[in-house]
């Protein structure tokens, strides 16, 4: 990773949304998903109230000063109003922690948005910004991505946006009791040059 090509803070662009860093007067508005029960259907710990919203910025502030930086977590707004509509995250994995990093990949990337704005292609506007910032921006060679295996509109967005489902991992993980499946997909920056080629044609 070529830490000295990203420059702070960072804000990545999509044609409707602006990906930018989490500040403390996001709470209200980052409070409004991070509580709805329903964003959080299929992730481990559920919704939060609000002192835990606000300590989950915190820490994410916190992380940015982090040498080398490893965890872009970034708030998702509209780019007309400013308003906040979801997170997003791209998290480099140190393999010197734990040698199972190297299996997976370098990176993981993650998103969840206000359950006002699905349904409206957000979610992939998101991911692919996340994509273009971890092989454009942080030069990964490998990021992979996750989802519950009844996610439906998790996975089809994986799928839409050119990540390769490599299989199920059968009953890996438990959310509220639970032992669940979930998808794992994947894409490798040579697989990324070729979509991003794709589009000149």
């Amino acid at each position: 990773m070529e830490a000295s090509r990203i420059e702070s803070p960072v804000r990545l662009k999509t044609p409707r949304l602006l990906l930018r860093e989490f500040e403390e007067e996001d709470l209200l508005q980052v409070h409004e998903y991070l509580s709805d029960p329903e964003v959080f259907l299929y992730m481990i710990g559920g919704s939060a109230d609000q002192q835990q919203s606000k300590e989950s910025i915190r820490k994410i502030i916190e992380a940015r000063s982090e040498k080398p930086r490893l965890d872009y977590s970034l708030v998702v707004t509209l780019n007309e109003k400013g308003r906040v509509i979801g997170g997003s995250r791209v998290r480099v994995l140190d393999p010197t922690l734990n040698l199972v990093y190297r299996l997976l990949g370098q990176a993981y990337i993650g998103f969840w948005l206000n359950r006002r704005f699905w349904g409206q292609g957000y979610g992939i506007e998101v991911a692919k910004a996340l994509l273009s910032f971890g092989f454009d921006g942080l030069r990964l060679h490998r990021i992979f991505a996750w989802c519950d295996a009844e996610n439906v509109s998790s996975a089809r967005i994986l799928d839409k946006i050119g990540m390769r489902r490599e299989g199920v991992l059968v009953k890996n993980w438990m959310v509220r009791g639970n032992w669940r499946d979930a998808f794992l997909y994947a894409m490798l920056d040579s697989e990324w040059r070729k979509v991003e080629e794709s589009k000149m044609c």
